[in-house]
C-alpha cells in the first residue's frame, strides 16, 4: 500500500470514528488527490481550526475557487460547523477530511466527477 492509500485510510478512519460519518471512498480519494502534495507535509496537511487566517484561506481557496461558491456568511458557518463536527479539541484536523465534509455539506460532489 502506497503512502497516499495509507493517508486515505487514515482520513476514512477519522470520518468514521471522529466525525460519525460513513465515507464515500471514491469521493474521499478524489478530494485527497485534489489536495496535491500538501497531504505529505505535516503542517500543510492539517487545518488549524482556531486560526482565523487559516479558515479564511479554506474559504477563499477551496470553497470559492475550487467549489465555485459565492462568498457569504454561510461559508464560514459551514467551515465552523465542520470544525465542530471534527472536534475543536482534535489536534490534527486533516485538510482532506475538512474538504471532504465541506464538499458533502454543499452537495458539490460533481466538482470531482
Amino acid at each position: 500500500m502506497g503512502k497516499r492509500e495509507e493517508l486515505i485510510e487514515q482520513y476514512a478512519d477519522d470520518l468514521k470514528n471522529k466525525c460519525g460519518m460513513t465515507p464515500d471512498m471514491d469521493l474521499l480519494t478524489k478530494v485527497t488527490i485534489g489536495c496535491g502534495p500538501s497531504i505529505y507535509n505535516a503542517d500543510a496537511s492539517t487545518v488549524a481550526g482556531s486560526q482565523k487566517e487559516e479558515l479564511e484561506t479554506v474559504k477563499d481557496n477551496f470553497l470559492i475557487k475550487k467549489l465555485g461558491l459565492k462568498d457569504g456568511p454561510e461559508l464560514m458557518e459551514a467551515i465552523n460547523s465542520v470544525i465542530e463536527t471534527y472536534g475543536k479539541s482534535e489536534r490534527n484536523k486533516y485538510r482532506a477530511v475538512v474538504y471532504y465534509m465541506l464538499t458533502k455539506h454543499f452537495k458539490k460532489e460533481d466538482v470531482y466527477s
